[in-house]
């Protein structure tokens, strides 16, 4: 028997606009409030990485037209993943091929075209300026969430989708821990233009490259190119992916240009002074007495860095949690499991939440679930396959690790670029060390798209 259920969102993140747009097109009752006061606000971060996982999620619960868009608007792909010294000397550089396949490849898009992909077809239903103070459940079990503006609404549903410092987490898991990792991390953005376009080698434009640096400290540069500039769709763009873009509404609100990303962290007891509250040129003051001794092409990167897009990020973590009972409150992306960016799977876990959850949620409006049963469903799913997504991503950026340290560290650090010399030096390592790293991949990848596949809505 069809049961009409209404869900309340807060938080307009990707995972939340992407479950939103799932139960839209089911034909579920969906309201998003998001704190922000427009859609062109509070941004930040540059490029999120979308995995084969992540575009499949994506795919289920977008539209056709709607996911053709989220494609044409992605940067180009990169062709190579580079390990660099701070001297951006070559340590390995493997060619990581291309695919055409819409889902099924690696895929990196700026943050800003990516909600403004997730928020078109949505205006009417997310709502601006809406900030989330509580909420209260009801004896006739129903939710409702009250705003700081005064006003409350009521649902069948609550979503927690509103980021690492969640309101609504704080009230329904008062117990949920979040851990620092010790690292800090700073970065910019590059206006790519023709000077900046030869402080960096081909491999470098065409690729991801990761700085191995002394410290344990290490480094990104990701050159992001776009299918359009100031001007319009560029020139040689293919017919489809043009008209696509021509067409889309989202383009009047997004202000992103080709440029380079740069990166930087480090353990926070190896910075001179702490980047919190800094200006945007004391930080890059920072980031410059941090590498004297680098390359100075990349120093140069970080001068010219446009001030408006320095951040500075305390790196931190949540505790995976067990189980807790359920009620009609939920939560998913980093309100429940925020991650550090050292795997580049945060973004890839919130949508295979918002799809897991959409399902979930039609099975119940079609009578195939209780709503309770659904939702412990759900958590008991997601809190397993993030709790191995937090605990791997935090392997990769913790300041106990051994890399950190003075004497230690610098002979790990010795280790590891003499052995990855060696591979970059003969051929049939690389391409057996490439191989391996994508046959494994794939696995993982194939293994999430086809526990995604059976929650087809």
């Amino acid at each position: 028997m069809r049961c009409e259920i209404r869900v309340m969102i807060v938080g307009a993140g990707t995972g939340g606009l992407c479950l939103a747009h799932g139960l839209r097109q089911a034909g579920v009752s969906v309201r998003v409030f998001e704190r922000d006061r427009t859609r062109r606000d509070g941004l930040q971060g540059y490029r999120v990485g979308i995995s084969p996982a992540g575009s499949y999620a994506m795919k289920q619960c977008l539209s056709a037209e709607l996911f053709d868009v989220f494609v044409a608007t992605c940067a180009r792909a990169p062709r190579y993943f580079n390990m660099l010294t701070e001297k951006m000397d070559e340590l390995l550089s493997m060619d990581v091929g291309e695919t055409a396949d819409a889902v099924d490849s690696e895929k990196s898009v700026s943050r800003m075209t990516l909600r403004q992909v997730l928020l078109t077809g949505l205006e009417d239903v997310v709502e601006f300026d809406k900030r989330f103070v509580r909420y209260e459940e009801n004896t006739d079990g129903t939710v409702t969430a009250f705003f700081e503006d005064g006003t409350s609404a009521t649902a069948d549903v609550l979503v927690g989708a509103d980021g690492a410092g969640s309101k609504l987490r704080k009230q329904r898991l008062p117990h949920a821990k979040m851990e620092e990792t010790g690292i800090v991390s700073l970065g910019g953005k590059v206006p790519l233009t023709p000077e900046t376009r030869a402080l960096i080698s081909d491999k470098v434009f065409q690729g991801i490259s990761l700085v191995m640096a002394p410290k344990g400290m290490g480094g990104i540069v990701h050159v992001m190119e776009f299918k359009w500039d100031r001007s319009g769709v560029k020139n040689g763009i293919g017919g489809n992916d043009a008209e696509l873009i021509r067409q889309w509404p989202g383009m009047l609100y997004d202000n992103t240009q080709d440029y380079i990303l740069w990166g930087l962290w480090a353990a926070r007891r190896h910075f001179p002074k702490s980047p919190e509250g800094l200006s945007p040129q004391e930080t890059i003051a920072l980031a410059e007495e941090m590498t004297r001794g680098w390359s100075s092409n990349l120093r140069r990167l970080i001068e010219l860095t446009d001030l408006s897009t320095t951040l500075s990020i305390n790196i931190r973590t949540s505790v995976p949690l067990d189980p807790w009972k359920t009620s009609n409150v939920t939560l998913l992306g980093d309100a429940v499991h925020t991650m550090t960016p050292g795997r580049g799977v945060g973004a890839n876990t919130a949508l295979e939440d918002a799809a897991l959850l959409c399902k979930r949620l039609v099975e119940v409006r079609d009578g195939r679930k209780e709503m309770l049963h659904a939702l412990h469903e759900y958590e008991a799913e997601m809190l397993q396959y993030s709790r191995v997504a937090v605990l791997e991503s935090r392997k990769q950026m913790d300041a106990r690790d051994p890399i950190h340290r003075p004497v230690v560290g610098r002979v790990l650090l010795a280790a590891m670029r003499t052995s990855m010399r060696i591979v970059n030096a003969v051929p049939t390592l690389k391409n057996k060390m490439r191989d391996s790293e994508l046959k494994l991949r794939k696995i993982k990848e194939q293994a999430v798209v086809g526990q995604q596949a059976e929650l087809k809505v």
